[in-house]
């Protein structure tokens, strides 16, 4: 099976003025295609700049980093990853149906095609019946929901999410859910970093847990709990994990 993200010693170190700050210390992972990975840690871990180099954002100062075993600079690596961020802030004089049509556009996507995905997408987030009202009426849940849709407007091969359920209701995270599985089933691959442990443990094939820049573990929740207290949770052994390092 073919390894859609290898990581190898990535580093990247911020630096304002003289103080510099560690996000990644060496961090290694891979993800295979067709699978969901989770990845978990406190604030400050390096969630957000792994995410950074993955979206080519950032460039690795030391280790490497391919996706589809291309930089994730490269164009048309960027073509085949859809980005949900963990903050859904877009153009709110726009309705979803209009900042569709607008990523769809970047992405080259005839007009027949996007017609008929967009409106698939806003069926699958069920915003089908608010495609038509401005964004800047909705609450944050509602957001998340177009956040999502415009992540799968150019239907990736690669989903990177961040937060994914943060501010959903139970009904609205159970369906993500089941539209993240229903994605891997149709061999899309899922990298996910997200707060709601719950949610990880649910889905996850594998999960790495990322502490102070340094991948701590990594592996499925059966491997990560496995042999340790019977009955524990992922957030009992997370907190365990981190408590351990502090």
């Amino acid at each position: 099976m073919q390894q859609v993200i290898i990581a190898k010693d990535l580093q990247y170190t911020y630096e304002s003025g003289k103080r510099k700050i560690e996000a990644l210390k060496g961090v290694d992972f891979s993800v295979k295609e067709g699978e969901i990975f989770g990845f978990i840690g406190p604030n400050g871990a390096g969630k957000t700049t792994t995410i950074k180099l993955l979206l080519g954002i950032l460039n690795p100062q030391q280790g490497a980093l391919s996706v589809f075993g291309q930089a994730p600079t490269d164009p048309k690596t960027r073509q085949t990853v859809g980005y949900m961020p963990e903050i859904a802030d877009y153009y709110r004089y726009l309705t979803p149906k209009e900042l569709l049509i607008m990523y769809g556009n970047i992405f080259g996507i005839s007009k027949n095609v996007l017609h008929e995905r967009i409106e698939k997408l806003l069926n699958l987030v069920d915003l089908e019946e608010s495609s038509g009202r401005l964004m800047r009426t909705f609450s944050k849940g509602m957001m998340q929901k177009v956040s999502f849709a415009q992540a799968l407007i150019n239907d990736p091969d690669l989903l990177i999410l961040d937060e994914p359920t943060s501010g959903l209701d139970p009904v609205s995270r159970k369906r993500t859910r089941e539209v993240i599985q229903d994605l891997k089933e149709k061999g899309k691959t899922i990298f996910f970093s997200s707060h709601e442990l719950s949610e990880v443990e649910l889905i996850s094939d594998r999960i790495g847990v990322l502490y102070k820049g340094e991948l701590l573990d990594s592996g499925s929740a059966k491997d990560l709990l496995g042999g340790k207290e019977e009955g524990q949770s992922l957030e009992s052994y997370f907190l365990k994990i981190i408590g351990e390092k502090r």
